[in-house]
């Protein structure tokens, strides 16, 4: 049995999801002989990698110790296009008249369905990564932390599996931004933003960068007062200027504000609203 692992909201979607990607009712094989490749993770790179060499014909052997599909299918690339997809449609209702299209007034928008929809999606889509499949293609699923014992080892669920080669494919994680009362005043991540079940009316995004911009986008289509803090000096400063500037003045038409050269100072909590104090540099 897998460590019982919940995915808020607890709804019917989430419920699939969960039973996927990391079924608690789920048995580890019992190892045999050696596997010609164990692969620790089972985000995008590993469910390929293990795909592959199972495909292929190697014994390959699949470790994750939390969800399967990794950050793209439950935090990541489906959720906000499932979200991004939704916004869009707003803003099309509430621009329909340039088409021609007259919407009559009381139209009703319902947030909480936009994210059910969201989480109906990606539970469906879940069953491409989920332990069954995988299963199916001849790899040997472990639910469970893996650790190495040795050159050729790895202990995972209280067994030791031996190996010929092992592919490390454990991806990355945002950091802990060290800004005071952040943490206090439970800021909302990319891992916790689609939990969400309610429209906030004001949203602050720390960063321009491709995640901050679409997030920012779309909740403000959604109909949050969105304000984005960047530290250098425009959006999106990795990307080419002139890319830069027209998905600001696209932005910026959608209602979000933008707040360059912006260092964060700390965090206040005011009662349910959280304040944000920053400096503009050169300003003092």
């Amino acid at each position: 049995m897998s460590e019982q692992v919940t995915v808020l909201p607890g709804d019917e979607y989430n419920q699939t999801l969960v039973n996927n990607v990391h079924p608690h009712d789920w048995v580890n094989p019992e190892p045999t002989g050696t596997y010609n490749l164990v692969v620790i993770g089972a985000g995008t790179a590993g469910l390929v990698t293990a795909a592959i060499a199972a495909g292929v014909g190697a014994k390959v052997a699949l470790i994750e110790k939390h969800l399967m599909g990794g950050d793209c299918l439950n935090v990541g690339c489906v959720p906000s296009n499932g979200i991004i997809r939704a916004s869009r449609a707003w803003a099309e209702v509430r621009n329909a008249e340039e088409f021609g299209v007259h919407i009559p007034p009381g139209v009703k928008y319902d947030f909480g369905a936009a994210m059910a929809r969201m989480r109906r999606l990606r539970a469906h889509i879940s069953h491409t990564d989920s332990a069954h499949r995988y299963k199916s293609l001849g790899v040997d699923v472990f639910i469970g932390e893996g650790r190495f014992t040795g050159s050729d080892a790895i202990e995972v669920g209280g067994m030791t599996l031996r190996f010929k080669k092992a592919a490390i494919c454990t991806g990355a994680r945002a950091v802990t931004l060290p800004i005071p009362g952040l943490q206090e005043a439970g800021a909302y991540t990319n891992e916790t933003i689609f939990t969400l079940t309610e429209l906030q009316p004001r949203l602050g995004v720390i960063g321009a960068g491709p995640i901050g911009c679409e997030l920012a986008q779309a909740f403000a289509r959604f109909g949050s007062q969105v304000t984005v803090f960047e530290q250098e000096c425009r959006i999106l400063p990795r990307e080419d200027p002139d890319a830069g500037r027209v998905v600001e003045q696209a932005m910026t038409r959608d209602g979000v504000q933008f707040l360059c050269e912006a260092g964060i100072n700390q965090i206040t909590t005011r009662g349910t609203e959280k304040v944000i104090h920053y400096t503009r540099y050169g300003q003092g």
